[in-house]
């Protein structure tokens, strides 16, 4: 990301002549400390800018320079191509044309990123959020957890997070006075607001969804044959071993709430829970529940 923000902090200058440290702080979302750090770099790397102080002052580049395209290599020009063509955000566009013109060549079109799930009605959301982290304005949701309570939550944020198939939301909720992260399929109605917010300094929080799971526990299952797309679509390759007759023993950490009973039952018969202890006698009392309902 510091590779490209140095180009379009060089195309901004040959544009403007003159911004300010703060203007480029806005605009990439980053500390005022960051921006004189990229100009640092930028000098070092041979490139005459120059900040000034006071009024009329600011950042600047030298009247006479020109970027040459020979600082990079056809295959480093190549790849910054392909990652700014990764990125799905649209201002990357007006650098990608600027770029591939003065590299002579056009990018690679050779992967494409949709954020939203095959029946589109995410983008919306991805959008909204986007929007709200970039212009720094609060957010308000209803969040449902993992048994179902649904809360109000008013939230800055921060960015959007990927984790084990799921998206996230990372932001500092106002109800709870702290950072959290929101599973985006449990987030509804969500709004962007009027009010802006500050940039709060990172902190150290563990990458934990906010749930209503009071612990963590190591679920070990043993997993039919048959269900080996499953295996290796959900487990890492270091929570599977194969067992003798075929079947796949899997490991992993869950937290202990209704989503967890609800993922097990998943697999219908073709799942056995080894341990804990606790989760099978839950699982037997509710699939005798269960049965009662049927057989009453």
């Amino acid at each position: 990301m510091q590779m490209m923000r140095l180009f379009e902090t060089v195309y901004l200058l040959l544009e403007k002549r003159s911004v300010t440290a703060k203007e480029l702080a806005e605009r990439f979302g980053v500390s005022a400390r960051t921006v004189y750090r990229d100009i640092e770099a930028l000098s070092i790397a041979g490139i005459p800018v120059y900040a000034t102080r006071g009024k009329g002052g600011g950042i600047r580049l030298s009247e006479n320079f020109v970027l040459d395209r020979s600082l990079l290599s056809a295959s480093e020009q190549s790849e910054v191509l392909a990652a700014l063509r990764a990125l799905p955000a649209e201002q990357t566009d007006s650098i990608l044309n600027k770029l591939g013109g003065l590299f002579r060549q056009s990018a690679a079109n050779w992967i494409e990123i949709d954020f939203s799930d095959w029946s589109y009605s995410d983008r919306e959301m991805f959008a909204l959020i986007k929007c709200a982290i970039l212009e720094r304005r609060l957010v308000s949701f209803d969040y449902y957890s993992t048994s179902g309570e649904k809360t109000l939550r008013v939230a800055e944020p921060m960015m959007l997070w990927f984790k084990h198939k799921s998206w996230y939301l990372r932001a500092f909720c106002l109800k709870r006075n702290a950072e959290r992260l929101f599973k985006l399929s449990r987030v509804k109605r969500l709004r962007v607001l009027a009010e802006g917010f500050s940039q709060r300094e990172a902190v150290h929080t563990e990458d934990k969804p906010d749930s209503s799971a009071d612990y963590y526990i190591r679920l070990k299952l043993r997993i039919a044959p048959e269900m080996l797309f499953r295996v290796y679509d959900e487990f890492g390759e270091s929570m599977i071993s194969q067992n003798e007759d075929g079947s796949f023993t899997c490991e992993a950490v869950f937290p202990e709430d209704e989503w967890v009973y609800g993922y097990i039952f998943s697999f219908g018969p073709s799942a056995e829970v080894l341990e804990p202890a606790s989760v099978r006698e839950n699982i037997i009392s509710r699939l005798r529940a269960n049965l009662d309902i049927y057989t009453r």
